[in-house]
């Protein structure tokens, strides 16, 4: 992307993320007394990850998890992961557990469209096999992305390199047009109930 499309792409994002937020605010509170009545626990998950330039951020969902979901460490989520909560599992299945992420994207940390942001625990392996993975930080991570649409839960070690290398051919090939193309599909899965 040359200046002028990064330009425009922020201007989308802080956009769309603020329209995002108002409109989406309904949705937002409904899941908030739910979490509420369900849980005692915080109705939104923060976790550090690694974005722009290789700085720490805060990805901010809403937590779809048991409180001790790590106790024994960093783990890796799967589709039907057995530490979900019952509203957690619906959150999942509908990715509406993403939704405050658009706080992230309107504050600067991520794009709408971008690599998956990761934790440092779990980069540190990656970069064992891939040191490419560090090209990454020339952009924002974001909300979504063709790996996030067609590689499934990044579950695995193999899928994380997978992962990688779809990225990394986004970064090549990136433009307005992708990312609306990107959106676009996103929205469409989202709304026709596709797992991914």
């Amino acid at each position: 992307m040359n200046l002028f499309e990064r330009g425009v792409k922020r201007t989308f994002d802080i956009i769309g993320a603020l329209l995002g937020l108002i409109l989406m605010s309904p949705v937002m509170l409904v899941i908030y007394i739910m979490q509420k009545v369900e849980s005692k626990g915080p109705v939104f998950f923060k976790q550090e990850r690694i974005g722009k330039s290789g700085k720490k951020f805060y990805i901010i969902k809403f937590r779809t998890m048991k409180m001790n979901a790590e106790d024994d460490g960093p783990q890796l989520a799967s589709q039907n992961d057995d530490r979900l909560t019952s509203i957690g599992k619906f959150l999942r299945a509908h990715h509406l557990d993403e939704m405050p992420q658009m706080w992230n994207v309107l504050i600067g940390d991520m794009s709408f469209v971008g690599y998956r942001p990761e934790r440092e625990f779990f980069i540190k392996q990656i970069v064992e096999l891939r040191s490419d993975y560090e090209e990454l930080y020339i952009s924002r991570p974001g909300v979504t992305s063709d790996a996030t649409l067609h590689n499934g839960y990044t579950d695995t070690m193999e899928k994380m390199i997978r992962r990688l290398d779809m990225d990394l051919e986004y970064l090549q090939h990136r433009n307005l047009w992708v990312d609306m193309k990107i959106i676009a599909e996103t929205i469409s899965s989202i709304l026709g109930g596709k797992k991914f």
